[in-house]
């Protein structure tokens, strides 16, 4: 039976967490409510049957967050001299919440010209005790995920800064900027913190914010916690306790490090502005359903209309706005986000050719505007990767003009950020069964979650017409990106 009016109002007008909705407080882990997704392992360093210094550090990435304590070494994470299947090599292993990156440092370097074999076994789990989808069968299996290499000599060349974003000397960055750093080679994830990495203006203290690494790019980025301020000059700086996988320090004196740039008083260039929306995890027009106990870590929103069934078992992290004065305003704001984004000019068009066919993983798209007259169609083994190039301020928008089909992952990589990416169909959008699926919908009639996906942005469904939302299947979680 639909929920009442009056039992989300009660409570939640106000703008409060609504109390039969449930929250995470600190400490929680909301997302792995009904999680059922195996983690895999995305990359390693060094790769499968490549030769890595001796002295380097062993890492891998994974596709979701890990208990870090399942991943130990001589037990869940391995490496042996790959001949005689012995020599168990010793050391430490550091897990690197924000990048999701196991490292593995040998105790004493390698031998030269010997190759290794290492694995990570199926008693490594994500925070939802679910095991590892290795390499060794397929899935649904869970099974060890295994690669080989060879020693070589060893790396004793300090890394540098190749790239930054903003570039040093840049004025009117977005507020909403995060700032980032292209490194010439690999780095070691854990050494990337606040004690290495600030960014701050001048007679105050550092900003506080959340740091990531990404693995393939070389990329490390600060996300501040709030919008920075209109027309200030910042600095950013990376020290010298930045190092490579092999332990040597980031190159001192070199440029561009440290940068400045100033601020201006807006998103990033093309950005479609959300307004009041931007809060928002899902939102819709005529009626919200969840199947089972996916969760919601934003606000939601429903004008207008009263009915939102499936709450609980599903959950939302966030206030409840139904047909009162924020959920107008935010209503209004979808509209003209929509419009604003429909009428941006067409860079590329893509047609109703499945895009993981036209830009074949791992090739990235580059940021644009892309454009279909039709349908608009990621499909089942062909995902998507953008590429923002180390640009955090790269903006795509997909201008579909009847619904948007997503039965792979749609992921981010060169700095790219989720909340610079918009989809945004004249009717409908479906996000397939397990995937990954990166960016705001913004759909101009009602938008669908097959079960088991993870939606990094928002659900925003009826700009023009009546729109519902249907989380279907088992729980998915949708995830309102930073500011």
């Amino acid at each position: 039976m639909a929920l009442l009016l009056t039992a989300f109002m009660a409570g939640c007008g106000d703008g409060a967490s609504s109390p039969i909705l449930g929250g995470g407080g600190a400490g929680n882990v909301p997302h792995v409510a009904g999680d059922t997704t195996r983690p895999r392992v995305t990359v390693t360093f060094p790769v499968n049957l490549a030769s890595a210094p001796d002295n380097t550090k062993i890492t891998a990435t994974f596709t979701e967050d890990m208990v870090s304590t399942t991943i130990t070494t001589g037990t869940t994470f391995t490496v042996k001299e790959t001949i005689t299947g012995n020599n168990v090599v010793g050391g430490p292993i550091t897990y690197t919440v924000g990048s999701r990156t196991a490292d593995f440092k040998p105790t004493a370097p390698l031998t030269d010209g010997l190759q290794y074999t290492a694995t990570i076994t199926t008693a490594a789990t994500d925070l939802a005790s679910n095991a590892l989808a290795g390499n060794q069968a397929p899935l649904p299996a869970a099974s060890n995920y295994v690669w080989k290499f060879t020693a070589a000599p060893p790396d004793v060349t300090p890394p540098t800064i190749i790239f930054t974003t903003p570039a040093s000397g840049v004025i009117s960055v977005p507020t909403n900027a995060t700032v980032n750093a292209t490194f010439s080679e690999a780095m070691d994830p854990s050494t990337i913190s606040s004690s290495t990495f600030t960014v701050a203006a001048s007679g105050v203290p550092s900003l506080t914010g959340t740091y990531a690494y990404d693995v393939p790019s070389r990329v490390a980025t600060f996300t501040p916690s709030s919008l920075l301020q209109t027309f200030t000059l910042y600095t950013a700086t990376i020290t010298t306790g930045a190092s490579d996988l092999a332990g040597n320090a980031l190159a001192a004196g070199a440029t561009p490090n440290p940068w400045t740039f100033t601020t201006g008083n807006g998103l990033a260039p093309g950005a479609v502005a959300l307004g009041s929306a931007s809060t928002f995890g899902i939102m819709a027009t005529a009626a919200i359903t969840a199947a089972s106990a996916s969760v919601i870590n934003g606000d939601v929103s429903l004008e207008p209309g009263t009915s939102i069934t499936g709450f609980p078992p599903a959950v939302i992290n966030g206030a409840v706005h139904v047909n009162d004065t924020v959920s107008h305003q935010a209503r209004n704001d979808l509209l003209a986000s929509y419009n604003y984004a429909k009428g941006l000019a067409c860079t590329t068009s893509v047609g109703t050719t499945d895009l993981g066919t036209l830009y074949v993983s791992p090739a990235g798209i580059p940021p644009g505007v892309y454009c279909s007259g039709s349908t608009m169609l990621v499909g089942v083994g062909h995902p998507i990767i953008l590429d923002g190039g180390g640009d955090a301020n790269a903006v795509w928008v997909f201008q579909i003009g009847s619904s948007l089909t997503s039965n792979a992952n749609v992921t981010l990589t060169g700095g790219a950020q989720a909340k610079n990416v918009f989809w945004v169909p004249t009717q409908d959008v479906t996000v397939g069964v397990g995937t990954t699926f990166s960016g705001t919908i913004v759909a101009g009639r009602n938008a669908t979650s097959s079960g088991g996906a993870t939606i990094d942005g928002r659900i925003l469904a009826g700009a023009i017409t009546a729109g519902t939302i249907a989380l279907n299947g088992s729980p998915s979680t949708v995830n309102v990106p930073a500011p």
